[in-house]
């Protein structure tokens, strides 16, 4: 089930669900189903949510009992929840960002270092594609998307290499992108160090990868349906991959704890271990915040 999708910080997870035996858990964003299993293998009763349909497919093959699976955004969490009998759980785990079958697929167009169309949905019934942003977006949207999505320093070149690119002929692979990226950084063969270029091509992609997806509207909305979903003592879990995920996290608990919903649990930022980030290189930027209902 893990060929899908590695989980990040899967023992800690583990340790701070409290996972108790017939008791509900929901599992907004099943991936592979690594997190499903083990809330499983200890008694829980699973809803599993995942927006690719691929990643629903992988968990079913399965067809394991106390999992229900569900296609669809956690932003719609409440609604989702309600329907399938979970109004009432103990607990919940967000793990954001792109899984690791997203990454190594060349056809859905998340990484720049597989050649395949610029196509980026983690929903393949979204109408627009990452393709779609870099034709239509003027270049001062194009620099606030780099900039605030991708914390890119070099936006504004970039934008303008984009728009006089696109003038030529359409953006519509991973490479062509990649490529317009080198040239706005001078990049010449050999001058630059692959990892100034990967940290370029990295940031930008994240970025069109987050518009496309709408990840941050959608987190905002769903972090506090989450939290009226818990029972008391209910505990909500997010790993988070991005400063920009994080912040809206933080400041989410922030505010569920000054309303006294609950409390934070996590008072430092749980991170993975060396031996994690050696196994799983993905793993290095994941970062875990606890919040329980009270």
């Amino acid at each position: 089930m893990n060929s899908f999708h590695t989980p990040v910080l899967l023992k800690e997870v583990v340790e701070y669900l409290k996972i108790e035996k017939g008791k509900k858990y929901i599992d907004a964003t099943v991936g592979g189903g690594g997190q499903t299993v083990e809330i499983l293998k200890r008694g829980g009763i699973v809803l599993g949510i995942d927006c690719d349909q691929e990643a629903i497919d992988c968990v079913n093959q399965n067809d394991r009992e106390c999992v229900t699976l569900v296609k669809g955004n956690f932003r719609d969490i409440d609604k989702i929840a309600h329907l399938n009998n979970f109004d009432k759980v103990a607990g919940i785990i967000f793990d954001l960002g792109v899984s690791s079958h997203q990454l190594e697929v060349p056809g859905r167009g998340f990484s720049f270092q597989k050649e395949g169309p610029l196509d980026m949905r983690m929903d393949k019934d979204l109408a627009v594609q990452a393709k779609d942003l870099l034709q239509v977006l003027t270049k001062g949207e194009l620099y606030e998307l780099f900039s605030k999505l991708g914390e890119e320093s070099n936006a504004r070149r970039i934008s303008e290499y984009i728009v006089s690119a696109r003038k030529v002929k359409p953006i519509e692979t991973t490479q062509d992108l990649a490529l317009i990226i080198e040239r706005a950084y001078g990049m010449k063969r050999g001058a630059t160090s692959a990892n100034a270029r990967a940290s370029a091509d990295k940031k930008v992609f994240q970025a069109l990868r987050i518009a496309v997806n709408d990840e941050l509207n959608a987190l905002r909305e769903t972090l506090p349906k989450g939290v009226k979903l818990l029972e008391e003592n209910g505990r909500l879990l997010v790993i988070s991959f991005h400063s920009l995920e994080d912040r809206i996290v933080k400041q989410s608990f922030i505010e569920f704890q000054e309303r006294r919903i609950g409390k934070i649990i996590t008072k430092k930022l749980i991170s993975p271990c060396i031996e994690e980030i050696n196994k799983n290189k993905r793993s290095r930027s994941a970062k875990l915040r606890v919040f329980k209902k009270i």
